[in-house]
């Protein structure tokens, strides 16, 4: 738009003369000659009134600023190299500007004041008004790129004329343009590793072999080939690729295509080929990106594989791996684990156990487990718990019943007390520092152990000296289970120990219709066989009526969503317990393949869903804040209402479905 008719089109006094001057010109053109006489002279005198005005007023703003800013003489004379203004920050009008300003943008003199967007369009002085030195970002004028710097010039006075601003314009179009390369230039590291090398060519023939690792070649630099970069291989299945940063995004906008491409690879037994893909951007070198790429495969195996992860100086971002993870782990880890688990446990002076908060079977069967371990190193175990706050409390009761358990259990404060330098945590159920029962003893303790099952979450417990984490487990305690077959004799593992692991699995197997695997059967005829009684297990997930009602009624809520997802929002503060179970039970109505409940409790919203289906439930609250694994996830979202967090979660959903 024509600068000078922008300037009539905002408000001013320049508007309000123009109105004067219709009117009268109206008067004139109904032969009220008189009454047109009349307003052309008042026109005509308050126009000079106002200059008169104006003019005392920019004086009087003039002396003002030369004489609480020294720095401003050289800015009004024509010596000011850079292009500069006065504005006022109440209503954005340039009081004054050099030069070189005015050439710059093409403003031009006038009787009035012309508003700061004539001359800089979609220009924001917001940044000076809350004291910031600095324009965000950079700003573009024509074909040049500018950085635009500013102060307040502060008054004594309270008239709102004198709320002053200058602003000074450096040409940076050069500069931005070597940055902006040099950002798009940057290196990439990637790793690839295809996941299940080993499923693909056991107990082929070499040629069959040969042929599976060339086609997998070749998709892999077809994939990148439309990418300026080094494919190298490093392994029989593993892969270097080194390319630039500004090819990242066609990767990303591609959906990393390659996930899928790379399942077309089919072995003469059905077993397809998946890949994982870790790339490191943002590090100060190519060692530190190889190692954030190193870290983000790890990641992406920790989750179940079939994804890519990239890892930049503070993030991991996640695309893919939406399919459900396969069982792929041999006894040699656990039986390594277990001997140096048992040698942790034996060199340290006191052992701590803990879980995640709100503990539930798993996590307090897996410390039973964990438990039996320490008795048989000498050692006795510290469970850590919250007694009032748990999901498990018979299976507590039951413990504390017999003379090995009656003060194994303490309070997250107790166990500060008793611990020292010397002290071995070991967590169990959970990867995350921000779930676990107590974070203030985890940050005290400096050996920590983990075993957990869930896919990893970015922000995992790091600088770990023993992890074990399989996401393809059904359970920790599944896990522990696999621990004492190396590390215990049968006879070491009490009745109440086997039955609180056993309920650990059923619990996260849900009475094994899930996420269950050969090793889980072979886990559980363990514990049977070690004295476990399936009725003692299952009266450990009984309710009482009103309990059984209350589910019900959380039931009762649920609407669909997509056809085969039920949703439960309820607007007053649940069990947890109860509301699990009740995303438990609505998979079992027909036509229903995932579900999730959500209830508030205080300022926060609990929520529960599980999968038993295709759907990824833990991909679609991973961006809410929760965690999991593909059937079963939860979240603790904080600052907002059950209605906020419903809409976030139908987001979530449509945003899965549509990637």
């Amino acid at each position: 738009m024509n600068h000078t008719i922008s300037r009539y089109l905002l408000p001013g006094a320049a508007l309000y003369f123009l109105v004067l001057l219709i009117f009268a010109a109206a008067a004139a053109l109904l032969g009220q000659y008189v009454l047109a006489a009349v307003e052309l002279g008042v026109t005509v005198v308050l126009f000079f009134i106002f200059q008169v005005v104006a003019a005392r007023q920019k004086r009087e703003i003039l002396r003002y600023m030369q004489s609480t800013t020294a720095s401003l003489d050289t800015a009004f004379k024509d010596e000011m190299p850079l292009p500069m203004a006065i504005v006022s920050i109440s209503n954005n009008e340039i009081f004054w500007s050099n030069d070189q300003f005015n050439r710059l943008t093409g403003l031009k003199a006038s009787a009035f004041n012309p508003k700061l967007e004539t001359a800089l369009p979609k220009f924001s002085i917001r940044w000076l008004a809350e004291g910031k030195p600095e324009y965000p970002g950079d700003y573009t004028l024509g074909k040049r790129r500018f950085r635009i710097l500013g102060n307040q010039i502060h008054s004594d006075r309270h008239d709102p004329s004198l709320f002053l601003a200058s602003i000074y314009m450096l040409d940076m179009t050069e500069l931005f343009q070597v940055r902006d390369e040099y950002i798009r230039s940057r290196p990439i590291v990637g790793i690839f590793l295809v996941d299940n090398y080993d499923e693909l060519s056991a107990n082929q023939p070499d040629g069959t072999v040969s042929s599976l690792s060339a086609e997998i070649d070749n998709k892999l630099s077809a994939w990148t080939g439309g990418v300026d970069g080094l494919l190298r291989k490093l392994e029989r299945n593993r892969y270097l690729f080194l390319f630039e940063a500004r090819d990242l995004p066609k990767l990303i906008d591609d959906k990393f295509s390659i996930l899928e491409t790379i399942r077309s690879v089919v072995n003469p037994a059905g077993i397809a080929a998946t890949l994982s893909l870790g790339f490191g951007r943002d590090g100060a070198n190519f060692a530190e990106n190889f190692n954030f790429a190193s870290l983000s495969i790890e990641m992406a195996l920790s989750r179940g594989g079939d994804q890519a992860v990239i890892k930049d100086r503070y993030n991991f971002s996640f695309y893919g791996g939406k399919t459900r993870e396969t069982e792929r782990r041999t006894k040699v880890k656990s039986r390594v684990i277990a001997n140096s688990l048992s040698e942790l446990i034996a060199q340290s002076s006191e052992v701590f156990i803990m879980g995640h908060k709100n503990a539930d079977l798993d996590a307090v069967g897996a410390a039973a487990g964990v438990g039996c371990l320490c008795r048989k190193k000498g050692k006795a175990p510290h469970i850590v718990v919250d007694l009032q706050v748990n999901a498990a409390k018979e299976l507590i009761a039951k413990l504390q019943a017999i003379p090995e358990y009656e003060d194994a259990f303490l309070t997250p404060d107790d166990a500060m007390l008793l611990a020292d330098p010397q002290s071995l945590l070991i967590v169990v159920d959970t990867n995350r520092p921000d779930q676990v029962q107590s974070k203030p003893l985890l940050e005290s303790i400096p050996r920590v152990a983990v075993i957990d099952h869930h896919r990893r979450a970015a922000d995992y417990i790091e600088q770990v000296v023993l992890n074990l984490h399989e996401p393809f487990v059904s359970s920790a305690s599944e896990l522990v289970t696999e621990l004492l077959q190396y590390a215990v004799d049968p006879k070491d593992i009490l009745q109440a120990e086997a039955e609180a692991l056993l309920a650990g699995i059923v619990l996260d197997t849900k009475n094994f219709s899930v996420r269950t695997g050969s090793r889980t059967f072979e886990a559980a005829a363990f514990l049977r066989r070690n004295g476990a009684d399936t009725v003692d297990v299952k009266k450990l997930f009984q309710n009482n009526l009103q309990e059984t009602l209350e589910r019900y009624r959380i039931i009762q809520a649920a609407r669909l969503y997509r056809g085969d997802i039920a949703i439960a929002a309820v607007d007053y503060t649940a069990n947890r317990t109860i509301a699990a179970q009740a995303s438990d039970e609505l998979l079992t109505i027909s036509g229903i393949t995932t579900s999730f409940v959500m209830y508030p409790d205080g300022d926060r919203v609990i929520m529960s869903a599980r999968s038993i289906g295709d759907t990824n439930v833990q991909m679609i609250l991973e961006p809410l804040g929760g965690g999991g694994n593909a059937a079963t996830a939860g979240a603790q979202i904080a600052g907002k209402t059950i209605e906020q967090v419903l809409r976030d979660l139908v987001a979530s959903i449509d945003r899965y479905f549509e990637e």
